[in-house]
């Protein structure tokens, strides 16, 4: 067992706390819902970037390449300054959702390289202008900019063209759980010489000013060449520095003068090393060198193409020489992460690829972010702190009042969508699965806890709105991880599975009870997931009293049902019980099923025979409109499949016989979902919303390249829309929908995404995963048209192969050595310094593959490390 490994099974074996440290700071805490105390909910004003530097938060802590303890109690980053820029870079700069022409962007370039689960190593690279950073010029910029133009960026300012940059790599290694080394290298890729200040910042998050009498935390400098810090509850540490740096102290609290222009509870304030280094501003650090917020100031000039280290380490022993052993250090816990990848990447054949995932997997752990979020506080306020705007108890969030999050979460984006989101996350443990099954295991489990599930069963959105509604694929992913850890360990965790299953019966009682309509097993639920796919706004009430029967949430609860059905009988291998309930999800399914075809009897259903597809029908008054939009909506019901072992059967009698009896008894259901009846390779059975006409009327679609399969995966909208838009007449109003391949072209959901067209990995991901599964049912014999109209038939596990080659394109190297999610901008694509550092991006261009959207979401942009992975035989 390789060293990673068993600092892995340590942690599960002896407790050992190795994730105690880790990268666990967001990199936008401004701007945020969580640190809004505004009364009108406007999180992004509330705090600005402008604002951040002088305001100390309260919820948590933000920094670049930064790592925390799993508590945030102490935070440790990295600042810079370039001797020309206004502020020192301490937070990256970005634009709010009004101020970007496709919604919020971060406006820097960043990269994680290299992570393993343990934190044990890590790496990661920003790349920093010598010239002076442009926040009026991109603001300016793109602010004139409509939804129809492209994004200004940084590098379209022009200032990487003379290679006139730092990049600054920043690494750590852990000797042990709580002693980590820690290696800045500034490489000037200019020509000429150039200054730099690196600013490696250690603070304690502000806790003591929340009126609970909390001591206050220190900061003082030593004569050993350290700082030390002294915390109530984490006890004593060292930050040791080589060199001679300059040690500037403040305190980590609200620069109100500035702010308010009101009295400062201090003189020295969180932005002091700012203003000092900056404004000159000699008053603002603490000449008694102690403070909450600290920063070892290296002072230096950098030669044209060449590189200068600094070295610290942060530890909570004393250590004599704690820089004699640093580079021997570094090197083995370097080894110890090759060796760990070596193994998992064994299959891979090439390097690029290789590169790729590794990057992948690094950019998952790098996301973690320790999330703090007290709805009842937050709505209430402190202990001997101004009161919060009245409003705000009708306003968000105002019904979870039970949430009490403080946890460390995989993160979708740390910059644009520094929040936990229940679908993503999901998403998420797919990959994580593979590197470290039990936080992957851990973090479904998180969710359905009882200060996260609402108690009406609702697990919670997002913190814009943690009552909205998103697909329901917890039980899947549960499902998922289960089957990557029995293979990984080579033992089933069913405490695990039974655990989350319960809460998850929970959940699904709520969808019945909440979003079926009429009682018809037809389901609504809203945007589920997919913003502005259709032609209404389906997050908003439609006029009239009309509503939608949505082809899209009645297939996502059809999979719930069989995901709950699969995790139920995989349970009564252990406790017969549960047969019981594999019953009661087997007839919801059968229910649902019939639903789709024959709505409340009235002889309307979701599917239409002559298109070959399902759309979402739209209730008004009296009558029922089909809304015929080609869209990933009607491709959902490939999801709810599941194929059932003769095997499997044999262990629950009960449930076979119950079964048999009610299809004895209502063949009508049997013959409404697949060919039951029809045992396919190995005596198997397969569940599915679709019988073979119907999908293969789908997969006809789907995989026309004039519609839904682009040289890069499968559209979220079929092409034909580009020049057939689909229209809608309502009370005199057109509205339209077409096909717009990337950013959207409308403020539906903000306009920060886009589903119209584009292609989004978690759909491509399920997609690939249910036509495996069709195929363990069909086998090598049944064949289908790939591309349509091509002449060329493959089996349904050749299309899922096929698709995954068309995915993992996106981001491999092509015959030009060009890499398409880069193709929008030369530079990145060819430079030797940016085109193998990788960008996973939130979704990509329909027809180029280019990235669109957030750049840094690895979150289920990350599947791409999973479906790398060579299938096991």
């Amino acid at each position: 067992m390789d060293k990673e490994k068993e600092r892995l099974q340590s942690v599960i074996n002896d407790g050992a706390i190795w994730n105690k440290w880790g990268p666990y700071l967001t990199e936008r805490q401004w701007g945020t819902v969580r640190e809004d105390y505004s009364p009108n909910g406007d999180a992004w004003n509330y705090i600005s970037h402008d604002v951040a530097r002088s305001k100390a938060y309260r919820w948590g802590e933000e920094g670049i390449g930064g790592i925390s303890d799993n508590t945030q109690l102490i935070c440790l980053s990295l600042a810079l300054w370039n001797k020309k820029d206004p502020i020192i870079k301490e937070r990256f700069f970005g634009l709010t959702n009004e101020q970007g022409n496709h919604g919020e962007d971060v406006k820097e370039y960043y990269y994680y390289l290299d992570n393993t689960p343990t934190h044990s190593y890590m790496k990661m690279l920003y790349k920093y202008p010598q010239s002076a950073f442009p926040y009026s010029q991109l603001l300016d910029e793109n602010q004139k900019r409509t939804k129809a133009d492209p994004e200004y960026e940084l590098i379209d300012t022009g200032i990487f063209n003379e290679d006139k940059y730092f990049d600054i790599f920043i690494e750590y290694a852990k000797f042990s759980v709580e002693d980590i080394l820690i290696k800045i290298t500034a490489h000037n890729r200019g020509k000429e010489k150039a200054s730099l200040n690196i600013l490696p910042q250690i603070w304690f998050r502000n806790t003591w000013e929340s009126g609970k009498d909390i001591p206050k935390p220190l900061l003082s400098k030593s004569s050993e060449h350290s700082i030390n810090l002294k915390h109530v509850k984490l006890g004593k540490y060292f930050l040791y520095y080589d060199e001679n740096p300059q040690l500037l102290f403040c305190e980590n609290e609200t620069n109100n003068k500035r702010l308010y222009k009101s009295e400062n509870a201090s003189l020295f304030v969180k932005d002091g090393i700012n203003d000092y280094l900056t404004r000159n501003i000699k008053s603002a650090v603490n000449p008694s060198n102690t403070g909450t917020k600290a920063a070892c100031n290296y002072d230096l000039e950098i030669e044209g193409s060449s590189p200068k280290s600094i070295r610290l380490r942060l530890s909570n022993v004393l250590i004599k020489n704690p820089f004699a052993d640093f580079d021997k250090i570094f090197t083995e816990r370097k080894n110890e992460a090759d060796i760990f990848y070596q193994e998992i990447q064994k299959e891979i054949k090439t390097d690029d690829a290789k590169n790729v995932q590794r990057q992948a997997f690094a950019g998952m752990l790098w996301s973690k972010q320790y999330y703090h979020y007290n709805i009842e506080k937050w709505l209430n306020g402190d202990e001997g702190q101004p009161k919060p705007p009245p409003q705000r108890l009708e306003g968000r969030n105002k019904d979870w009042l039970h949430l009490n999050n403080k946890d460390i979460i995989s993160m979708p984006d740390k910059w644009e969508f520094p929040w936990y989101a229940t679908w993503d996350l999901a998403f998420h443990c797919i990959p994580l699965a593979i590197i470290d099954p039990e936080f992957a295991k851990g973090q479904l489990v998180l969710l359905t806890n009882e200060w996260y599930m609402h108690p009406n069963g609702q697990l919670p959105s997002y913190e814009w709105d943690f009552s909205e509604v998103n697909p329901p694929v917890h039980a899947w992913a549960a499902w998922r991880v289960y089957k990557i850890d029995h293979k990984l360990q080579g033992k089933p965790d069913t405490s695990f599975l039974e655990r989350v299953f319960h809460k998850l019966l929970i959940n699904f009682t709520w969808w019945v009870n909440k979003k079926d309509h009429d009682g018809h097993n037809i389901f609504q639920g809203g945007f589920l997931g997919l913003d502005n796919i259709g032609v209404f706004d389906r997050n908003t009430q439609i006029p009239e009293g009309g509503y939608l029967d949505q082809s899209d949430g009645t297939s996502w609860m059809a999979m719930f049902s069989l995901n709950m059905l699969r995790i139920s009988l995989e349970l009564s291998k252990t406790n017969l019980v549960y047969q019981e309930l594999a019953t009661k999800f087997f007839e919801h399914f059968l229910y649902i099923a019939r639903s789709m075809t024959d709505m409340g009897g009235k002889g309307f259903g979701l599917w239409d025979e002559e298109d070959g597809f399902y759309y979402d029908a739209l209730h008004l008054k009296d009558k029922i409109y089909s809304l015929k939009i080609r869209s990933a909506v009607g491709l959902i019901p490939l999801f709810a499949v599941e194929v059932l072992e003769p095997d499997l059967l044999k262990l629950v009698p009960d449930f076979e016989r119950r079964l048999n009896w009610f299809l004895d008894n209502k063949p009508e259901m049997a013959m409404l979902v697949s060919r039951w009846f029809e045992k396919g390779v190995g005596e198997r059975h397969l569940l599915s919303l679709l019988r073979g006409h119907r999908m293969k009327a789908l997969l006809k679609r789907m995989l026309d390249e004039s519609e839904f399969l682009s040289d890069f995966g499968v559209r979220a909208l079929s092409k034909y829309h580009e020049q057939h838009p689909y229209e809608f007449n309502f009370n005199g109003t057109y509205l339209e929908v077409k096909y717009t391949p990337a950013e959207s072209d409308s403020n539906l959901f903000g306009g920060n995404s886009n589903w119209r067209g584009p292609i989004w990995f978690q759909v491509n991901f399920l997609l690939i995963e249910s036509l495996y599964r069709f195929h363990h049912y069909y086998g090598d014999d049944f064949k289908i048209e790939c591309p349509t109209n091509s002449g060329k038939f493959l089996t349904i596990k050749e299309v899922a192969e096929e698709l995954s080659r068309r995915l993992s394109k996106i981001f491999l190297k092509d015959e030009k050595g060009l890499r398409p999610v880069f193709a929008y901008n030369q530079k990145i694509q060819t430079d030797p310094n940016f085109k193998d550092y990788l960008l996973f991006h939130e979704y990509f261009h329909g027809d180029s593959g280019r990235g669109c959207g957030a750049s840094h979401q690895t979150g289920w942009t990350g599947l791409i490390a999973k479906i790398l992975q060579p299938k096991r035989k």
